[in-house]
């Protein structure tokens, strides 16, 4: 997401730092292609418009003209007023008692997911959440909130698959959920392809009866425009009071998420941005604009990687390393320790820079698949094999091949990739020295070396991977 407007920023300003002396020209110039740019990212014409001419008017004051690094100044400022458009701080919920939570959104949107995804936040906040299913429509809807509750061990309400009376199920639900003693209520309802009547009718009947503290917007970021009218729509029908953007993890434009605070004057409080229950997070302004202008969001990393690393794991896999004892049964626990952090292209996004060195790595680089083929074909070695990768020649390797599913050729150059790897985490790794950079967070150096699991060779342009 926002992998293009970021470029057209990128190339804008590097351009606006290269110039010693800043004119009003140079600013006008700049602002045009950065409004250009917004635009094409799907950003709303009228906050594109807004947003450049408060840009303008504090890039044209007299402090930046003097300043000994005008460009410098310029980006600033632009990030300063994107934070701002994007809702300055994180806001969060309303959970006073009765804590009850109203989730709305067109089809497609991700309602269903998202109130697991937000039950599974609360219990690890130490709250009792419950989910109740009020999508009587949607073939499954009610089955698919039961098998997500029943993943994650949260209570879930189901109706009776023939009631068809909303207020009706609700007030069941209610009932229900006195002999729970759960704590966040939370009501998952249904959608259609696009806002009509009869929805609006019978969210706002569902609304005046359960009285909820938050009603949140689920929308889907990679809708463009659309995204901002259904959100003006939703807030008209009901008031929302926030919204959750989904899907941003996907490769849309991604403009709906600068517009939507500015048209409805609501915060965005959460962002999806992957399939799994705990690919959900508060949404920081903040770090969104910083992401968006390539600075990364090393912050979310180091969140997201204390989270999911057990620290005791990550140091004993530091030790092997930097001992030299680093074999296949290692590489496993690497692959899994990385899974935990979520898609690698997400994670690497994080890094400041990340954008303009991707372009280098592999187009299949960050494929799952190919990691469940590495995968395979360290399964198919014997438990000796792994712990001495030595051992693996000739015949060893059409057995592995034969058992994974894979060629000869792809098993040889796989053990070439791990033997150069194996080779380069004997010595301090980039991921070492970045992560001692972000304030010796210890152990973390057991990742090894991202380059390497991309088939890189520590510096440079990447080469392909095994596949």
């Amino acid at each position: 997401m926002f992998s293009a407007l970021s470029d057209s920023l990128d190339k804008t300003f590097r351009n606006l730092r290269g110039v010693g002396k800043i004119s009003e020209k140079n600013i006008t110039d700049a602002l045009r292609e950065i409004r250009l740019a917004l635009l094409e990212a799907d950003v709303e014409f009228g906050v594109a418009k807004e947003f450049i001419a408060k840009v303008k008017e504090k890039a044209m004051g007299v402090d930046v003209f003097k300043s000994i690094k005008p460009g410098e100044q310029i980006v600033k400022i632009f990030n300063d007023e994107l934070t701002h458009l994007l809702g300055d701080d994180a806001e969060a919920l309303n959970l006073n008692p009765p804590a009850h939570i109203l989730l709305c959104g067109l089809n497609g949107a991700g309602k269903t997911t998202t109130a697991a995804k937000l039950a599974l936040r609360l219990q690890k906040e130490g709250r009792r959440p419950l989910l109740i299913a009020c999508d009587l429509y949607r073939p499954a809807a009610i089955d698919q909130l039961a098998t997500l509750a029943k993943q994650i061990n949260v209570p879930c309400f189901t109706p009776d698959p023939d009631e068809k009376n909303l207020v009706k199920v609700a007030k069941q639900a209610l009932a229900w959920a006195k002999d729970q003693q759960g704590t966040a209520l939370i009501f998952d309802t249904a959608g259609r392809q696009e806002i009509d009547e009869k929805l609006v009718a019978e969210l706002k009947e569902l609304h005046r009866f359960v009285s909820p503290a938050e009603t949140l917007l689920v929308a889907d970021s990679a809708t463009g425009q659309q995204a901002v009218s259904v959100a003006r729509h939703f807030d008209e029908a009901v008031g929302i009071t926030g919204i959750i953007l989904t899907k941003l993890d996907g490769d849309a434009r991604g403009g709906a998420a600068l517009s939507m605070r500015q048209v409805t004057g609501r915060p965005i409080k959460f962002i999806g941005e992957g399939e799994k229950l705990d690919q959900f997070g508060v949404f920081h302004p903040e770090r969104m604009a910083s992401r968006i202008l390539g600075m990364g969001d090393v912050v979310s990393m180091v969140e997201t990687a204390a989270e999911n690393i057990n620290e005791k794991d990550a140091i004993k896999a530091a030790e092997r390393i930097q001992s030299g004892k680093f074999d296949f049964n290692d590489f496993l626990d690497q692959m899994n320790m990385l899974r935990k952090l979520g898609p690698l292209d997400g994670l690497l996004g994080m890094l400041p820079g990340f954008n303009k060195i991707k372009k280098q790595i592999p187009a299949d680089a960050f494929d799952e698949n190919k990691m469940k083929r590495m995968e395979a074909i360290v399964l198919s070695m014997t438990p000796r094999e792994r712990t001495r990768p030595e051992l693996i020649k000739g015949s060893r390797r059409r057995r592995i091949a034969n058992g994974s599913g894979n060629t000869i050729i792809e098993v040889n150059r796989f053990l070439k990739q791990f033997t150069q790897m194996r080779k380069m985490m004997k010595s301090k790794g980039k991921m070492k020295n970045m992560m001692q950079q972000l304030g010796g967070m210890e152990g973390m150096e057991g990742m090894g070396d991202m380059n390497s699991l991309l088939g890189g060779k520590g510096g440079g342009k990447l080469p392909k991977l095994p596949f």
